[in-house]
């Protein structure tokens, strides 16, 4: 098992002004981090490369898609636009050192059709991934999309949806992630959630259902858990948590109060608790 922090509780571009954050947390005792990929800024996650080298942490990645390049759109132009934006993100995940690109950008995040995904829409997700993932694995780069809630986006909203759409598009370097929080809304059975996709599952996102504190809230995490050693998993598991520092973030992620002490407690309580709840 690996025990990353995604840097989204601090930062949606990671600079110079960072490098103590990171120094902190690999003093914590995490195996990674997990990079925020908005900007291409080729020499920024090159830099950021060197200095999870030197400090030995491991990394993955994080992106998301916007309406202007929307992999599902009706519009080709925005599709193809779609498949040129997530290639230089896999890009930027080459030069980072990130061997997987996660988050939920087969979709437009935050955009609504007022209807359920068509079929038509399914298949340019599909087309529009099986291109990205051709290019990523030519980069050494697997594709982690992540389901999210109904309130987020309408077009993968559950475990056994998104494992669906990943056989479909039936590519090596296509694969899925689990998060606690979004399946804390939207599963009926976490059990069963986590057995529906476990063959396709690459990433564990653990979130509080507040997005604080993992273990302070109200996530079923004892059936979590039990889930997840059930199927054998052993890959990342990263805490993702969300707080006011970025008010663009905050706005976006719904934050309206603050809800732990400091990013430095929630990261170590974080970790403490995922590993005596994995180890026991």
């Amino acid at each position: 098992m690996k025990y990353g922090m995604n840097l989204l509780l601090w930062a949606t571009a990671v600079d110079e002004s960072h490098d103590g954050i990171l120094e902190q947390i690999k003093e914590i005792g995490y195996d990674g981090v997990e990079v925020p990929i908005f900007e291409h800024d080729a020499a920024a996650f090159q830099r950021l490369g060197g200095k999870l080298d030197e400090l030995g942490l491991e990394r993955t990645a994080v992106t998301v898609s916007t309406g202007d390049a929307n992999p599902i759109s009706p519009d080709s132009s925005v599709r193809a636009e779609a498949v040129t934006r997530l290639k230089g993100a896999v890009d930027m995940c080459e030069l980072v050192g990130a061997p997987m690109l996660c988050g939920p950008y087969h979709s437009a995040l935050g955009e609504f059709s007022g209807a359920m995904p068509s079929e038509e829409e399914w298949a340019n997700g599909k087309a529009t991934l099986r291109e990205v993932a051709d290019y990523a694995g030519e980069k050494g780069v697997t594709l982690v999309l992540e389901y999210l809630n109904r309130f987020e986006l309408y077009f993968l909203n559950c475990a056994a949806d998104c494992a669906r759409f990943v056989r479909e598009v039936d590519h090596p370097n296509l694969r899925m992630m689990y998060d606690t929080f979004h399946a804390n809304i939207e599963e009926k059975d976490i059990t069963e959630a986590v057995k529906s996709c476990i063959d396709v599952c690459a990433h564990v996102h653990i979130s509080e259902n507040d997005r604080s504190t993992p273990g302070s809230g109200g996530v079923d995490w004892d059936t979590s858990f039990a889930a997840l050693k059930e199927v054998g998993y052993e890959g990342w598991m990263v805490v993702e948590a969300f707080g006011l520092a970025l008010p663009d973030l905050a706005a976006a992620t719904k934050i309206w109060r603050r809800m732990y002490e400091s990013e430095q407690q929630l990261a170590t309580d974080a970790l403490a608790f995922m590993k005596s709840r994995w180890e026991a």
